[in-house]
């Protein structure tokens, strides 16, 4: 399929990409200039990839319009959640902890902001186990559906893709282990609405440091993907 169904002028779905773990004002400049639809910044600071307040702030300067400034946030307080939002031009919240529903629903409206909520695929998840989270967290705008690990964050691991129901397609970002060599597999297989990586676009063993080849890489994948 090409970028338009000539016999009814209908436009090709285009997976949306959010380039995550920024925290180089080379990084962000390279995101927009591949045309990243989101860049992601980690408030966490366990995180290799975490960015403190003032940094962010510096990194979100220059941000052009209609690309997107997602904050991922683990267990953050109110007071946390304002602190960032005062001084850093985000666009949407995400919550990668034990935050339950009317958590992230009250932290989200400290700051005025829609949410996302990361939900963790085990080996023992099923697929009715997702359908009663999506439904538990009703009100998010999206759901990033990622590899349980230890801890928080991302392990830079796959999980099995045909547990996400068909029916949470367009409320879907994928996330967990994807790169450039398989993400175009997890598209065609899964068909989110939203792409979203961190180790998969980083220098091999240099956790938090992007490759900036990597990311035209995976950038390339998705596209190439969506045009098929």
């Amino acid at each position: 399929m090409t970028t338009a169904d000539l016999s009814t002028g209908r436009l090709a779905p285009r997976t949306r990409i959010k380039l995550c773990g920024l925290s180089t004002p080379e990084a962000v400049a390279h995101a927009i200039d591949l045309g990243a639809d989101a860049i992601g910044l980690v408030f966490y600071p366990p995180s290799p990839r975490a960015v403190s307040i003032e940094r962010a702030a510096d990194l979100t300067r220059e941000i052009p319009p209609f690309v997107s400034v997602v904050g991922l946030f683990v267990n953050a307080t109110p007071q946390e959640i304002e602190a960032v939002t005062r001084r850093v031009p985000l666009t949407m919240l995400q919550f990668h902890g034990d935050e339950t529903p009317e958590q992230c629903a009250d932290l989200a409206a400290v700051a005025g902001l829609p949410w996302l909520r990361a939900l963790r695929v085990a080996a023992d998840t099923r697929r009715d186990d997702l359908i009663e989270s999506a439904n538990s967290y009703s009100s998010a705008t999206g759901l990033l559906f990622d590899t349980h690990v230890e801890g928080y964050g991302g392990g830079g691991k796959v999980f099995d893709w045909s547990l996400i129901p068909a029916e949470l397609g367009r409320r879907a970002v994928l996330s967990g282990g994807l790169n450039a060599q398989n993400v175009g597999d997890a598209i065609r297989r899964v068909r989110p609405f939203a792409v979203d990586v961190s180790s998969g676009i980083e220098v091999p063993g240099a956790r938090g440091v992007k490759d900036h080849a990597r990311m035209a890489e995976f950038v390339r994948a998705v596209r190439a993907a969506d045009a098929e």
